[in-house]
């Protein structure tokens, strides 16, 4: 069976070398020191769950590599827009070039239409690409430990904290979620998709979520296409949602948000 992650870190190495050769490190710094203050990440999650209401990540992605083409008119701003008025508490908007179709354009221009914090969906296993995220304006980046060693993963988060970043590690086991645990950051995510076989059960984050004590988040990740699953996640007591790929196959994407999500209960 061919790993599917491995080859996209092969390429995001690439893509790192080439783009060190472009922009130093010293001048993204620059760019990154001239953004303005990042938005809470964390904060604008918090405060859904104090409300006793779903916190949505929503996801803007183009495509992905297990169901290809997702959205051939892509407008990220006019997507941004939509989830802002119906409802979303975060953005996460896939940078990723050659497997998701995305870009930092679509980043900035998501950011630029609304006043969600943005987390930047990408696999980060570089220095450089902490700080492109800030220079870019994100919010907040992803942690994946899948595609980091514990040393490293922690070095980058000590890096994101020094920028303003906040940090969402994502794990899809629970020793990857021991992993996880050792990191700072109150947002733990669960990815109900296996990133080596890309093979999806939302059961993942119901196994799992027992592990993790209440001083932390927990966000399931991936496979939530229908309103059952939303009450059965919900219900066992998720409290936050990073959903994209049912939102982006919708005519209106905020509205299928909102469909999907409100109003839920505990």
């Amino acid at each position: 069976m061919s790993d599917i992650l491995e080859r996209i870190l092969d390429t995001k190495r690439e893509e790192i070398a080439q783009a060190r050769q472009r922009t130093s490190l010293a001048a993204l710094r620059d760019s990154a020191a001239s953004q303005t203050p990042s938005r809470n990440f964390s904060a604008a999650l918090l405060s859904r769950q104090a409300a006793g209401q779903p916190a949505v990540i929503a996801e803007i992605k183009r495509a992905s590599p297990s169901k290809g083409l997702l959205r051939a008119h892509f407008d990220p701003a006019g997507i941004a827009r939509s989830y802002a008025a119906h409802g979303a508490a975060c953005l996460s908007v896939l940078t990723d070039r050659d497997y998701f179709q995305g870009s930092t354009e679509a980043l900035v221009e998501a950011r630029a239409a609304c006043e969600l914090p943005v987390l930047r969906k990408d696999f980060i296993i570089d220095e450089y690409q902490v700080v492109e995220a800030r220079a870019m304006g994100a919010d907040c980046i992803l942690l994946i430990v899948a595609a980091l060693d514990p040393v490293h993963m922690r070095e980058l988060e000590a890096q994101a904290y020094e920028l303003g970043l906040a940090v969402l590690v994502e794990s899809h086991d629970r020793g990857e979620l021991a992993q996880a645990l050792t990191l700072r950051t109150p947002l733990i995510g669960i990815n109900n998709r296996n990133l080596r076989t890309f093979e999806t059960r939302i059961d993942t984050t119901l196994d799992l979520m027992a592990d993790i004590d209440a001083s932390r988040m927990v966000i399931t990740e991936s496979g939530i296409h229908r309103r059952a699953d939303v009450e059965c996640l919900f219900g066992a007591g998720v409290p936050a949602f990073l959903v994209g790929e049912a939102f982006m196959r919708a005519e209106d994407p905020g509205k299928a948000l909102e469909q999907l999500f409100d109003p839920v209960t505990g």
